[in-house]
C-alpha cells in the first residue's frame, strides 16, 4: 500500500504494524474462547475440583466478556480510543498471567473475570481501528485479514491448547498469550493516534448495573447450585433474590428512562426478538457441546489431550464453510431456509451424540465436529441478516451488542446447566444401576468378570464401583446432548415466525466474529 492509500497521519510502517496488532487483538481473544476447553481435566485434577467447579473457568470468563462489550463505545468516547484499546490488550495479558500462575478455583475464576471483562472491548475496538486505517476501497481487504484472526482462533485454539497442555503444562494455555498481548499493547502504544474526548456523553448506570447483577447472580445461582443443594441452601435463595431484583430493575429502567442502556425498540421489532431467542440456543449448544466432549473424550474414550485438540479443532472449518456459502447465496436464496436447514443439520448431530460410547472412533469424531460447525454457521449469519434487515439503521450498532450478549449468556448457562445435570444424573444413574449389583448376581460370578469385579475383595468392590460410575457418566453424557436436542426442536418452528428479509443488508463484521467464537 502506498502512502497515499494510507490513512491520513499514518505512515506505511505504522499501518503495517498496527494492522498485526489488530488481528492479535483478535486472536488472543478468540483463542480464549475455545483454548481452555482441552485442559480442564488436566486443570480439575491440579486444583482437586469438581466438574461443576471447573466449569467456573468457562462460565466466569464468557459471562465477564458478555456483559463488559456494550459499555465499549461510551468508555471509548470518553477516555479515548487508545487508551481503552491498550488498557484491554494490557488487562487481557496481566489477567493471562494470573491465571497461569493461579493455585486455587477461587483464584483462577477471579483472574478469568478480569480477564473476560478487559477482552471484551477487543473485537469491537480491532473492528473500529481496522476501519478507521484503511480508506474506503481497502476496507473489505482489511477486514477479511481481520477476519483471518477471528477465524483462526476458533480452529487453532483446541489444537494449541492440547499441545501445550501435554508437552508444557496446562498453565500454558494463559501463558501463550503473553508474547502476542506484549507485541500488541506496545505497537498500538506508540503508532495509534488518540481521539477526541466527549466529556459530555453519558450512560445509563443503573439500566447497565441491574443488568450486570441480574447476569451475575444468575450465573453465580446455576454454578453453585448443584453444589449447594440448591434451594435448601441460603445462599441459592439470596442469589435468586439479587438476580430477581436485577432483571425487575433492568426491566423498569428500560421501560421508562429517557436513555435506557438498552432500547426497547429492538425488541419490538419480530425479526430480532426471534433472533435472540435461537442465538441464545446455538450459544448454548455451541459452548454446552465443546466444555463436555473434552472430558468425554479425555476422562471416559482415554484420548490424550493433544489428540482430544486435533479431534475438536476442525469443528471451526465447518463454521467457516458454512459462513462462505451462506455469503456467496445470501442474495439468491430467502435466508429463513439457510437457518431451518441449519437447525436440522444441528439437530442431526445431537442425535447421534447421544448414541455415542467411548470407543466412539476419531473420525466420527471430526465429521460430526465440523457437521455441527457447519450448522451453528449455516444459522448464525444468516440470522444475523435477517434480524439487521428490518431494524431500523440507527438501532443496528446496539443490536450487535445485545446480539452478542445474549449469545455469550446461552453460552454460560448452557456450560452450567449441562454440567449441573451431568453430575446430578450420574448420580442418579449410580444408584439405578447399583441397586442390582448384589453378590447374587449370576452376570457377576461368571469367569474373569467374577474375580475381577468380585463385591466381596476390596479390590474387586472398587473396580465395580469404577465402572458402575463410567458406565452412568456414559448414561448422562447421552441425557444432556438429548436435553439439547429436545430444545433445538422445540425452537426451530419459530423459523417460520420471522419476516423474510426484502432489503439484505451487510452483516456488522463484529455480529460474523461472534459466529466463530
Amino acid at each position: 500500500m502506498s502512502q497515499a492509500e494510507a490513512a491520513p497521519g499514518y505512515s506505511r510502517l505504522a499501518l503495517i504494524i498496527l494492522t498485526i496488532c489488530t488481528m492479535l487483538a483478535t486472536l488472543i481473544q478468540a483463542l480464549d474462547s475455545t483454548i481452555a476447553n482441552v485442559a480442564l481435566p488436566y486443570m480439575q485434577g491440579s486444583m482437586s475440583a469438581s466438574q461443576d467447579e471447573i466449569n467456573w473457568v468457562l462460565t466466569s470468563y464468557i459471562i465477564s466478556c458478555a456483559i463488559m462489550t456494550a459499555p465499549t463505545s461510551f468508555f471509548v468516547s470518553r477516555f479515548g480510543r487508545t487508551r481503552v484499546f491498550v488498557l484491554s490488550i494490557a488487562g487481557f495479558t496481566v489477567a493471562s498471567v494470573l491465571c497461569g500462575m493461579a493455585q486455587s478455583v477461587a483464584q483462577i475464576v477471579l483472574f478469568r473475570l478480569i480477564q473476560g471483562a478487559c477482552g471484551g472491548a477487543l473485537v469491537p475496538l480491532s473492528q473500529t481501528v481496522l476501519l478507521e486505517l484503511y480508506p474506503g476501497a481497502k476496507r473489505g481487504m482489511a477486514l477479511a485479514m481481520w477476519g483471518i484472526g477471528v477465524q483462526v482462533g476458533p480452529v487453532a485454539g483446541p489444537i494449541i491448547g492440547g499441545w501445550l497442555t501435554q508437552e508444557l503444562s496446562w498453565r500454558w494455555v494463559f501463558y501463550v498469550n503473553v508474547p502476542l498481548g506484549i507485541f500488541a499493547t506496545a505497537g498500538l502504544l506508540i503508532f495509534l493516534k488518540e481521539t477526541k474526548l466527549n466529556r459530555v456523553i453519558r450512560m445509563d448506570w443503573l439500566g447497565f448495573g441491574a443488568l450486570s447483577l441480574g447476569v451475575g447472580a444468575l450465573q453465580l445461582l446455576l454454578d453453585r447450585g448443584e453444589i449447594v443443594d440448591w434451594f435448601n441452601s441460603t445462599e441459592i435463595v439470596t442469589e435468586a433474590c439479587l438476580a430477581g431484583i436485577g432483571w425487575y430493575l433492568f426491566a423498569v429502567q428500560t421501560a421508562f428512562a429517557p436513555k435506557p442502556f438498552l432500547s426497547p425498540r429492538l425488541f419490538a421489532d419480530v425479526n430480532f426478538a426471534i433472533g435472540t431467542v435461537m442465538v441464545f440456543l446455538v450459544g448454548l449448544v455451541q459452548y454446552a457441546t465443546l466444555a463436555l466432549l473434552s472430558p468425554y473424550l479425555q476422562n471416559l474414550a482415554g484420548d490424550p489431550v493433544i489428540t482430544t485438540g486435533l479431534l475438536l479443532g476442525p469443528r471451526g472449518l465447518g463454521t467457516m464453510l458454512a459462513m462462505i456459502t451462506a455469503g456467496r447465496l445470501i442474495n439468491r436464496v430467502d435466508v429463513r431456509y439457510f437457518i431451518g436447514s441449519g437447525f436440522v443439520i444441528g439437530a442431526y448431530t445431537l442425535y447421534r451424540f447421544i448414541h455415542w460410547t467411548p470407543d466412539v472412533s476419531g473420525t466420527e469424531v471430526v465429521v460430526l465436529g465440523i457437521i455441527q460447525g457447519f450448522s451453528v454457521g449455516f444459522i448464525f449469519m444468516p440470522l444475523s441478516t435477517v434480524i439487521y434487515a428490518t431494524l431500523p439503521l440507527e438501532l443496528r450498532v446496539e443490536a450487535a451488542g445485545v446480539f452478542s450478549l445474549i449469545r455469550n449468556l446461552g453460552s454460560a448457562i448452557g456450560i452450567s446447566v449441562t454440567g449441573a445435570l451431568l453430575t446430578s444424573n450420574t448420580q442418579i444413574n449410580h444408584e439405578i444401576i447399583g441397586a442390582v449389583i448384589t453378590p447374587f448376581n449370576h452376570a457377576l460370578q461368571a469367569g474373569g468378570v467374577g474375580r475381577f469385579w468380585n463385591p466381596m475383595s476390596a479390590s474387586g468392590a472398587a473396580a465395580l464401583d469404577h465402572e458402575i460410575t463410567r458406565q452412568a457418566q456414559i448414561i448422562s453424557y447421552g441425557n444432556d446432548f438429548k436435553l439439547m436436542l429436545v430444545l433445538t426442536l422445540v425452537i426451530m418452528p419459530l423459523v417460520f415466525w420471522q419476516r423474510p428479509a426484502r432489503n439484505v443488508v451487510s452483516v456488522p463484521a463484529a455480529a460474523q466474529a461472534d459466529a466463530m467464537h
